[in-house]
């Protein structure tokens, strides 16, 4: 779901989303906070090193402006087939998760999400346009703009230094 914004959206602020209970999220929520933006899957074989050190990143930052929005993605190897409700159980009782969780979207094709369309804009090289696998990264400035992207393989700790300077701690 793309903003009300009439202009070409500027920021990653210039977005709302569904949440994972259907409800409305315009992102300008998360002005002044630095955003680490991961499409996710329950049932992949990165979910558990992934979400384990997405949580302790949260863990560290989440009170200096650091904030994760997840997106659930099926995309790849029908990784992540559940429901809204199933998947947000999933990750709050087995990873006891408390950043927020969005609704399903596509990250690539026709139907991908404008916020992807968005994120996959800038010039990232050897990755192209397309989101290779799950757990795809994008780090956000606190201004909503898209300063880095890394691999699904890449892990969420190593991270640390970038999402670091961005905060300034």
């Amino acid at each position: 779901m793309a903003s009300q914004f009439s202009k070409y959206p500027e920021s990653v602020h210039d977005f709302a989303v569904k949440d994972a209970k259907g409800n409305d999220v315009n992102l300008s929520i998360f002005k002044g906070k630095v955003l680490l933006i991961v499409n996710v899957a329950s049932k992949c074989g990165m979910t558990n090193s992934n979400y384990t050190e997405l949580n302790q990143l949260y863990d560290e930052y989440k009170d200096k402006g650091l904030e994760i929005l997840a997106f659930p993605c099926n995309q790849f190897g029908d990784e992540e087939p559940g429901s809204n409700d199933e998947i947000t159980e999933f990750v709050c009782s087995r990873f006891k998760s408390e950043f927020p969780i969005f609704d399903k979207i596509e990250v690539n094709g026709e139907n991908s999400s404008s916020l992807y369309k968005f994120l996959k804009s800038g010039k990232w090289g050897i990755f192209g346009d397309d989101i290779q696998w799950n757990f795809a990264k994008f780090l956000v400035n606190k201004d909503g703009q898209v300063v880095d992207r890394y691999y699904p393989t890449t892990s969420p700790l190593s991270l640390e230094h970038d999402i670091k300077k961005l905060l300034g701690v």
